[in-house]
């Protein structure tokens, strides 16, 4: 069985925050694989489900994110899973928006979430990073990670949500290298498949082709037509009488 943690903080007001993209990672999983609704577990949300043939559990923990270890640790020691056992997924300041890497083991880089797990547990689980980006300066770190996403931002994170789902097998199987290799193919299929921006067309071009192909076509333009073809007749008609009296004259 594998414990599969997205980071966050719990309540709407945090729901769209950089901070929470951990949270919104298991989410997407449980929608793309069925999973069984949210049930309040292990002082978190939890929900149980299969990823291609292996049983796993999603888990939100409710702790705020500087205690997210107070719920992993229950949830591990209950199903007496091994550290190696659970994945986690949390916002990473050091990466690219958008960007993403697995690592077992190492540094937390600062990041409280990881400093609570670890503390409850030991340092071996794994850890999906998902660049968010960093501000440039220290002081901004926090209203960053503790802010909504851009509406830019959603150009990459949602394929990105998806992309990370889909691969989801890997990661039950213990594969990160082929888990990260799926989400670039993936990626880089959208990529590929988005139809290249249309070139902007001119007034004339944007007119219906009746009207491009003269403007007599349009109804006013008929009318108008057919009114000087009649003051034409009738001023040929017209001279046409007077012209054996002008000749008389002569």
């Amino acid at each position: 069985m594998k414990l599969f943690v997205g980071l966050g903080n719990p309540g709407a007001k945090y729901a769209r925050h950089r901070h929470n993209v951990g949270f919104m990672a298991v989410e997407r999983i449980a929608e793309r694989h069925g999973f069984g609704p949210w049930r309040r577990r292990f002082q978190g949300h939890a929900a149980d489900g299969e990823i291609a043939g292996s049983k796993v559990l999603l888990l939100k923990p409710d702790t705020y994110m500087n205690e997210s270890g107070r719920a992993v640790g229950e949830a591990a020691r209950f199903l007496k899973l091994a550290t190696s056992d659970i994945v986690v997924f949390h916002d990473e300041l050091d990466l690219l928006p958008g960007k993403l890497k697995v690592k077992s083991g190492g540094g937390n880089a600062g990041h409280n979430g990881l400093r609570s797990i670890t503390a409850h547990l030991d340092n071996e689980y794994a850890r999906v990073r998902i660049g968010i980006g960093h501000p440039g300066a220290k002081e901004l770190v926090q209203s960053w990670v503790l802010h909504d996403f851009a509406r830019a931002d959603e150009v990459w994170l949602d394929p990105l949500l998806d992309a990370i789902a889909d691969a989801a097998p890997r990661l039950a199987a213990d594969d990160a290298a082929r888990f990260l290799t799926d989400v670039a193919r993936q990626l880089a299929s959208e990529g590929d498949d988005k139809e290249p921006p249309k070139p902007r067309r001119s007034s004339e071009d944007r007119a219906p082709a009746e009207q491009r192909a003269g403007r007599a076509a349009h109804p006013t333009g008929d009318r108008a037509a057919k009114r000087a073809t009649a003051l034409a007749d009738n001023l040929k008609n017209w001279l046409a009488k007077r012209r054996p009296k002008d000749e008389s004259k002569d």
